[in-house]
């Protein structure tokens, strides 16, 4: 499709678009459904129905129910004693980036298509400073039930979407909650992902992602109101068929980088599993006098393979080693962690205060282990402290201690014109990096542990037509773990640090026109600043229309996005053992990619088309990397929509 039928496409899709309409509800303002709603109770008896449903009464008695009657709030909020209420997301912001990866801003490094391996572009603080995994290349489209929406929901409530990206690449997902009674609410959803690989499909169906995952969840308080329970489960088997990049013209004059379906990649006979399933319980008694006691109980189960017939033209990606078997690769880790958390928590002249201790007891299995298994026990105590002085005042504390040595340090301080936050920690190797028994790579390390120091400070300006974010953020990490050009994993003997200033706005420019912007740059010093490959400089721009049309009947946004990232010598991707590793070969130049999309809503139903890579055969490159031997999309067209039902 040439770019010059965008817009006739665009058209006709806006005209068919009533098709997909369900019945009309109140009309509300664009702007108003993702605002919390602070302090409400999930559910007032009296305002009840036999049935567990709020009558709702529109001008023709008939009962009617939306975005405003179907709420959902997050565990944290219970847990902190200050529940927020949400209903339901019918804005077009950001609408169009549907997938994980451009959702985030595009600030994780992939592969090149939906579903490949992926990891943060930039360093983050790890959430757990005990042992976990080590294999974190496809967390990102792991939905973790101890973040997830619960709901309170005034009639059954479904939301459907449905992704269709140029060359075959489709996700759908489609989510179910309802009410019990006032109290009780159940739910499920179902995720799936059918990614056409990009680079030398050998078929329609030849896909490079293929996932299936659903997860279950309720939540239930009793009459008195005392005691409350979420629970939850997640399950994703997540299979990939690897590629290993596009071979190098050096290595074969046959072979051209930006050829797409045509190009001649290394691997066709290997395959990366995770199958990850996760029970989360949380629940609470109240005691009396606001003191509450809370008990958090996790079973994560992660189990990974990687296959590969070494008796096929695959072999050559790989280097010379077979430790384990010389026709055939299978690389399988199994890990499992049980926690258990118990605490005391409740607020006091306006403090929330909360002291924990905790449990961690896993393992990390393969056949090949010497022992067969490495095990880990830990023992933790904790606490949180937060102080809301007022609506725009709050300042919090949290921390956490891994005895023997082990700790996080976490505060924050929020005000009407600035945010700041610290954190400090001392966190453990990850059980990958301390053994791995592979067929290609093999080792047992007794590294250090690593520790962090991180600032981030942001100020706000709020004007009429303007919103601006300036913003720093300075790291010092030592003792840092990463693979080497060697591919093997190494500590890193000195420290590195990060001066990060940032700048975010939002323009409204006239009554119709707006403009989004953010702009992030990173200088990286000291004895290890080798080992952490980040872009100079990031940008992301966005610059569309925004408005109702037909007498706000319909709500469109028409623009166009810019996003660019400086050249740096990124992280390569090995396979075998699903890691990013260091090299000094390759540079992902710098290129900027400009997306064109109109998202629009009419009712509850809202449909996004984006065409990929605008400025394809413009530019000096033909086109560009995200991971060296990965190119990233040529120009198709996507198109998603989301729809919801209230009954």
């Amino acid at each position: 499709m040439t770019k010059r039928a965008l817009i006739p496409v665009f058209l006709l899709m806006l005209a068919f678009q009533p098709l997909f309409a369900q019945r009309p509800i109140p009309q509300v303002n664009s702007g108003a459904n993702q605002g919390p709603r602070q302090g409400r109770q999930l559910a007032d008896p009296e305002e009840e129905d036999a049935e567990g449903r709020r009558t709702l009464l529109d001008d023709s008695t008939k009962q009617v129910y939306g975005p405003k009657t179907t709420l959902y709030f997050f565990e944290k909020a219970i847990k902190r004693n200050n529940l927020k209420l949400y209903e339901q997301d019918t804005l077009l912001d950001n609408f169009h980036n549907y997938d994980p990866v451009a959702k985030s801003g595009w600030k994780y490094q992939d592969l090149g298509n939906i579903g490949s391996a992926a990891k943060p572009m930039y360093y983050s603080v790890p959430e757990v400073i005990g042992v976990t995994s080590g294999f974190h290349a496809y967390d990102l489209y792991f939905r973790d039930p101890s973040k997830r929406k619960f709901f309170d929901t005034k009639s059954p409530f479904t939301e459907m979407s449905a992704f269709f990206g140029g060359g075959n690449r489709n996700m759908l997902d489609v989510a179910f909650a309802r009410n019990v009674n006032p109290r009780w609410n159940i739910g499920l959803d179902f995720n799936t992902l059918r990614i056409r690989k990009t680079l030398n499909p050998a078929q329609r169906d030849d896909h490079m992602t293929v996932q299936n995952a659903y997860g279950l969840h309720t939540n239930y308080r009793s009459e008195n109101g005392r005691y409350w329970l979420l629970g939850a489960f997640s399950r994703m088997k997540h299979v990939v068929n690897e590629i290993g990049g596009i071979i190098p013209p050096e290595v074969d004059p046959n072979s051209l980088y930006f050829t797409y379906e045509d190009a001649k990649v290394w691997l066709q006979n290997t395959r990366a599993r995770d199958l990850r399933q996760d029970f989360h319980l949380y629940h609470e008694y109240k005691l009396g006098n606001g003191l509450q006691f809370y008990h958090i109980f996790d079973r994560k189960n992660q189990n990974l393979v990687v296959e590969s017939l070494l008796d096929t033209p695959d072999a050559l990606f790989f280097n010379s080693n077979r430790f384990n078997n010389p026709d055939t690769t299978q690389n399988k880790n199994d890990f499992e962690e049980w926690r258990n958390e118990f605490g005391l928590k409740g607020t006091f002249k306006g403090f929330y205060y909360n002291s924990f201790m905790k449990l961690r007891n896993g393992r990390m299995e393969s056949p090949f282990f010497p022992n067969k298994r490495s095990a880990f026990n830990e023992f933790y105590i904790g606490g949180e402290l937060i102080g809301k002085i007022s609506e725009k005042w709050e300042v919090s504390a949290d921390g956490e201690y891994l005895i023997p040595g082990n700790f996080k340090i976490h505060g924050i301080f929020i005000s009407p014109w600035l945010d700041v936050e610290y954190t400090k920690a001392l966190y453990k190797p990850t059980s990958m990096q301390q053994i791995y028994y592979g067929n290609h790579f093999q080792w047992e390390n007794n590294f250090s542990d690593i520790g962090v120091d991180q600032v981030r400070g942001s100020i706000k300006v709020d004007l009429e037509n303007l919103r601006l974010r300036p913003s720093l953020t300075l790291n010092r990490v030592n003792n840092y773990i990463y693979f080497g050009e060697d591919q093997l994993v190494a500590q890193a003997s000195g420290e590195a640090f990060m001066i990060m200033p940032g700048f975010a706005a939002n323009f409204r420019l006239g009554k119709k026109f707006r403009l989004d912007a953010e702009v992030i740059f990173t200088q990286v010093s000291g004895e290890a600043a080798d080992q952490f490959r980040i872009p100079k400089w990031y940008g992301n721009t966005r610059f569309y229309f925004d408005s109702p049309l037909f007498n706000e009947n319909v709500f469109v946004q028409l623009g166009v996005d810019v996003r660019y990232k400086s050249s740096f010598f990124a992280e390569a991707y090995n396979p075998s053992y699903q890691q990013f590793y260091l090299q000094n070969t390759f540079n992902v130049y710098g290129y900027p990619v400009a997306d064109i999309f109109l998202d629009f809503r009419i009712n509850r139903t809202r449909v996004l088309f984006k065409y990929n890579h605008l400025n394809a055969g413009m530019m000096s490159n033909e086109g560009y990397f995200v991971t060296p031997d990965y190119t990233g999309y040529r120009s198709f067209l996507d198109l998603g929509i989301t729809w919801y039902l209230f009954d």
